[in-house]
């Protein structure tokens, strides 16, 4: 009896070691895992950063951790074998439609990582297909929201709710989503084209205004330039005003001081002997060099009758002089004196040949 019961343990294990399991739903497998599951042999050794769920007879047992574990042959059987590790996963590409009806083509890099054994396990039966069309979905979801310009603009945002969405969802899986990289963005040719138009026009829209700007900041720096030119101008045309002023001031004061002191020297003359004899010489040499300069600006002259009598002249000058010069008396209310009469002669127009003539 006792042999009959090893046979069959025998052929059972054997079977069940024979028989293949189901695969890990990481790719590529034959980097993650073999293509059947570790056989039991009582004594097992469980590798660093790997779970083994054991299902004993049919259920869920326990999950083993790394290092020496013990199991119950016949009963207990290894049922999955999950990676522990970071998981990378390629999104493949799929087109998209943006807020503005552009269509893309679109694919990812899907970083991932199984937080749970027993979820991952037995929460879904494809998790690698599940969270590729989860990422595909909303994805594609998400890139409906914005435009075409936003797109490129906003990835990183664009990465972060992708993430939050399928983390949303593979909680459940025992998975979780570590990051989301879109790769490649793949446009149509004709909106390729308006894109490199509009990025033309752009570059020549600013190079238009750095230009205008450049001429605004030259016509400004010439209009300062001569305003600063006009205020100098005009404080040295006032300087030279004020210094002009002061030259005629000096000069007209020198004049006056020179004058005063030639009066004051003919003053002293004349009180002197025979100081009116010298004044009469004078008066007669002003009188003969007055009348060689007639007829010189104009054709029209008038002269008195007796012109040609320089004594009658001589003496009426000096006794113009000597009645100005008279000191005159207290003026008294009851009586004042008589003015000086100066004898007048009646002016005589000559013809303008008797005029050379005299001259």
């Amino acid at each position: 009896m006792l042999g009959r019961a090893a046979r069959v343990a025998g052929r059972l294990l054997l079977e069940s070691s024979r028989r293949p399991g189901p695969r890990a739903w990481l790719a590529p497998a034959p980097q993650r895992c073999s293509s059947s599951l570790p056989m039991n042999t009582m004594v097992l050794f469980v590798p660093q950063q790997e779970a083994w769920v054991v299902e004993r007879m049919g259920r869920f047992h326990r999950i083993l951790e790394p290092g020496l574990n013990f199991l119950i042959p016949l009963l207990d059987r290894i049922r999955y074998v999950q990676s522990l590790k970071e998981i990378v996963i390629n999104v493949p590409e799929q087109s998209a439609v943006t807020l503005d009806n552009v269509t893309l083509q679109i694919d990812g890099v899907l970083y991932l990582r199984i937080m749970d054994p027993y979820k991952a396990s037995y929460g879904v039966e494809d998790p690698e297909y599940a969270v590729t069309q989860l990422a595909q979905t909303t994805m594609r979801s998400e890139l409906g929201k914005i435009s075409l310009d936003k797109v490129f603009r906003e990835r990183e945002s664009l990465n972060a709710c992708i993430v939050d969405a399928i983390n949303q969802a593979s909680d459940y899986w025992g998975i979780r989503c570590l990051r989301y990289e879109i790769k490649d963005i793949h446009v149509p040719p004709r909106v390729k084209e308006s894109m490199q138009m509009q990025v033309e026009a752009e570059r020549r829209k600013r190079a238009t205004v750095l230009e205008s700007e450049g001429t605004r900041e030259s016509d400004i720096n010439v209009a300062e330039g001569r305003k600063q030119a006009q205020i100098l101008a005009s404080e040295a045309e006032r300087a030279e005003q004020i210094n002009k002023a002061a030259g005629e001031a000096n000069a007209m004061l020198a004049k006056a001081k020179a004058k005063a002191e030639a009066i004051r020297l003919l003053a002293d003359a004349l009180t002197q002997q025979n100081g009116n004899a010298a004044a009469s010489l004078a008066v007669a040499e002003q009188y003969v060099s007055a009348f060689s300069k007639l007829a010189k600006d104009s054709n029209t002259i008038l002269l008195p009758s007796n012109t040609g009598d320089v004594t009658s002249m001589v003496a009426q000058a000096l006794g113009i002089y000597g009645a100005l010069t008279k000191p005159q008396a207290v003026k008294s209310p009851e009586a004042t004196p008589p003015a000086l009469e100066v004898p007048k002669h009646p002016p005589t127009e000559l013809p303008e040949a008797d005029q050379v003539n005299s001259s």
